[in-house]
């Protein structure tokens, strides 16, 4: 059985990936360098996969440039991130951390690697109650693909399409951590940053998020902060 698997080399992407691995799949990952501000997230993508016993040639990795048109503070460079924001701030409303489309066009792909391998499922790890509220990681879009998986591919027009599997989408943040920990994910190896540097920069809304969670759980966060 296979399953392609989207990577990204964050918390929740890497708990995904060896959920996938659990659950009895040989796991195709799938990578995205769309010249973000974050690309330092995909040598974390790299390096789980690789520890997670991933074959090189399975681990795909897709090029191509989201900054011809911006609209994200992750696309655009004149386009400050949020920083020291507290929890409640972060969920008042759809942030700038917002890329226009992006899990559509990222599952977009991974269902074409998908059909072509002849995989069952594609996972991702969206998660609808991170305090960032992106409409592309809520139940109702997954759902909604889920019926463009089914319509738009030849296996699904045949009977057999390919399963959308969000296994974190209703788990808290610690929950995820608990999860990987059950999983043994390599949180040394992570990145959740969104600032660009080769250190975390402990500010934005992505790294308060991941603190905030190992905190809770009274856990030590192994990633280096600035």
């Amino acid at each position: 059985m296979k399953a392609v698997i989207l990577l990204s080399g964050g918390l929740d992407s890497s708990t995904v990936l060896y959920q996938a691995k659990v659950d009895g799949y040989e796991c195709y990952p799938i990578s995205f360098d769309y010249q973000q501000r974050h690309r330092r997230e995909l040598r974390s993508a790299l390096l789980v996969a690789q520890k997670a016993g991933v074959a090189q040639h399975q681990h795909q990795v897709v090029n191509f440039d989201l900054r011809q048109w911006g609209g994200s503070a992750l696309t655009d460079d004149t386009i400050n991130l949020p920083q020291e924001r507290s929890l409640d701030e972060m969920s008042q409303n759809i942030p700038v951390t917002y890329v226009p489309a992006r899990n559509t066009i990222f599952l977009s792909f991974a269902l074409g690697y998908a059909e072509a391998i002849a995989a069952e499922r594609v996972y991702i790890g969206v998660n609808a109650l991170d305090y960032s509220g992106y409409p592309d990681c809520r139940p109702d879009y997954i759902q909604a693909m889920q019926e463009v998986f089914r319509l738009g591919t030849k296996q699904g027009r045949e009977g057999k399409p390919i399963t959308i599997v969000a296994p974190l989408i209703n788990l808290k943040k610690t929950e995820i951590i608990q999860l990987g920990n059950q999983l043994g994910v390599p949180w040394d190896l992570t990145w959740s940053c969104y600032a660009g540097s080769d250190v975390a920069c402990g500010v934005c809304d992505s790294c308060r998020l991941r603190l905030a969670a190992f905190a809770e759980l009274g856990l030590e966060d192994p990633l280096p902060y600035v």
